[in-house]
């Protein structure tokens, strides 16, 4: 599946957020899953798929993705309780 997509990734319910961007979304979600990706969301087991928005360009994820981290974690938080007010795991959603 190739398809643009700004994701957020978390520990746990209001725990750490990851936010990234990516092209092909069941892999990057695979690689958080499994600590393939070093960084923030290895460090703090961002491993939950908590928030996802596909896009039609490459372009349009970047700058969606840089709305979203210039954002407050006020508004990340309200962002994913719009859509996934449980913070279910949504990874079999992508596959």
């Amino acid at each position: 599946m190739k398809q643009p997509c700004v994701y957020m990734f978390a520990n746990s319910r209001n725990g750490a957020i990851y936010t990234g961007v990516t092209s092909n979304p069941p892999r990057r979600a695979f690689e958080h899953r499994e600590g393939l990706i070093k960084g923030f969301s290895s460090k703090y087991a961002c491993k939950l798929l908590v928030w996802y928005e596909l896009h039609a360009t490459m372009i349009d994820a970047i700058t969606r993705e840089k709305q979203i981290k210039g954002g407050s974690r006020a508004k990340k938080l309200a962002l994913i309780e719009s859509v996934n007010p449980e913070w279910i795991d949504l990874y079999d959603t992508l596959i």
